[in-house]
């Protein structure tokens, strides 16, 4: 097998149940985004423009649709004689089956995968972010530094900084302690969930990690604190750019919304790093003499004859005449019926909003703080005249 300088794991196998409807069949990687995309796009993207042509994908909870939209990687031009994308799930071994424990459990046990290449560097990345990232910068960075372990890093507003990891640096940007989501945080330099290591070591500690009784087996809790114990030299990678971690309803419908905002740095449309998808075959979309369209959003095959403003409506979906969407996001295949009224929600795929239906609510006609983001579930019909209320999650029985 050819050697090769760094190698990619991307970590896909999460259940991401703060979705809710939208993970129940199927994983968080493979939730559609931005009219014509799957969240795991994106970190497959970077890899191919960054140069990384050979790419484990970690499947395990609800792997169906995700490994079947990912294919041979054929979208991302990774179905490569040499390398290419690896669909990696648990498998039995001599010792029985056993399902990946957590993150740095789920690398440990695909160690003869990364052995195959014999890489330089490792690359661990998530599969549920949205963002654009040449890895091969922060590579370069790693390198010049000559760190064992670097982490991607952004500084967020300090009130959001006990949602994440925290890095604690120096001036030359070294990590000299690692704080788990604390509750008095010392910097709000963030971790992205995005790491580069020199494989030669990071294999010894997964080696390590595996056989303590003690560990939780994941990065944050305990590989990065060994290393540090171990006085190791890690480094944390600034990055400036747009990065969302869609983890909850709020901030997907946010994050798809960001794309129609002209204050926000995430473009699409550049040419020169382009955002891969294994899109749908479908014909241009129409929109006839009724329809009203504004500042929105509309992906291939679509009928549109109703009234759609600041909007994403995803490939295959009807909008009849006298709808009403606003500032929503309708996901591939739903239907919102004549009459019908979608307001700052999510409609999931192949939904059906009857005609006089309501979904959500303009946070204008409510009192303070009382506004959320309603979401209607994958293949869920919204009866004739029926109103979702702001907030509200609305699937079919068996789902909830």
């Amino acid at each position: 097998m050819k050697k090769i300088e760094c190698l990619a794991m991307l970590l896909a196998g999460g259940q991401g149940s703060r979705l809710g409807l939208l993970t129940k069949k199927v994983a968080k990687p493979a939730v559609a985004y931005g009219g014509k995309y799957r969240i795991i796009d994106f970190p497959l993207s970077n890899c191919v423009n960054s140069g990384i042509e050979t790419v484990g994908v970690l499947t395990q909870y609800q792997p169906l649709e995700l490994n079947e939209y990912l294919g041979n990687g054929n979208a991302w031009d990774l179905d490569r004689a040499n390398g290419g994308l690896h669909i990696l799930s648990p498998y039995q071994q001599i010792e029985g089956t056993e399902w990946y424990k957590n993150t740095a459990n789920a690398i440990y046990q695909n160690i003869n995968f990364i052995d195959r290449y014999n890489p330089e560097y490792v690359a661990v990345l998530s599969g549920d972010h949205i963002y654009k990232m040449d890895y091969n910068e922060m590579l370069q960075f790693h390198k010049d530094h000559e760190a064992v372990c670097t982490i991607a890093v952004m500084e967020v507003p300090w009130e959001e900084a006990p949602r994440f990891g925290i890095m604690n640096t120096n001036d030359d940007w070294s990590i000299y302690e690692f704080q788990e989501k604390p509750a008095e945080p010392k910097s709000n330099k963030a971790s992205m969930g995005v790491y580069i290591f020199s494989w030669k070591e990071l294999r010894a500690y997964l080696i390590a990690d595996e056989n303590d009784p003690n560990s939780k087996h994941d990065f944050g809790q305990n590989i990065i604190p060994a290393m540090l114990d171990d006085g190791k030299k890690l480094m944390a990678y600034p990055f400036e750019g747009y990065w969302k971690d869609v983890g909850t309803i709020s901030s997907l419908w946010e994050a798809n919304l960001d794309l129609i905002n002209p204050n926000v740095d995430l473009d699409l449309s550049d040419s020169s790093w382009k955002i891969y998808s294994n899109s749908p075959i479908a014909p241009p979309h129409f929109m006839d003499e009724n329809a009203y369209v504004q500042n929105s959003v509309v992906a291939e095959g679509c009928y549109i004859g109703g009234s759609v403003e600041s909007s994403v409506i995803s490939s295959n979906v009807e909008i009849e005449q006298g709808a009403e969407v606003i500032d929503s996001v309708i996901m591939p295949g739903a239907t919102i019926k004549k009459g019908a009224k979608v307001l700052y929600s999510i409609v999931a795929e192949n939904a059906v909003i009857e005609e006089q239906a309501q979904v959500g609510e303009l946070p204008e006609n409510l009192e303070p703080g009382a506004w959320d983001v309603a979401m209607v579930g994958p293949n869920t019909t919204v009866a004739k005249g029926e109103k979702v209320k702001a907030g509200e999650s609305y699937g079919n029985k068996e789902d909830n």
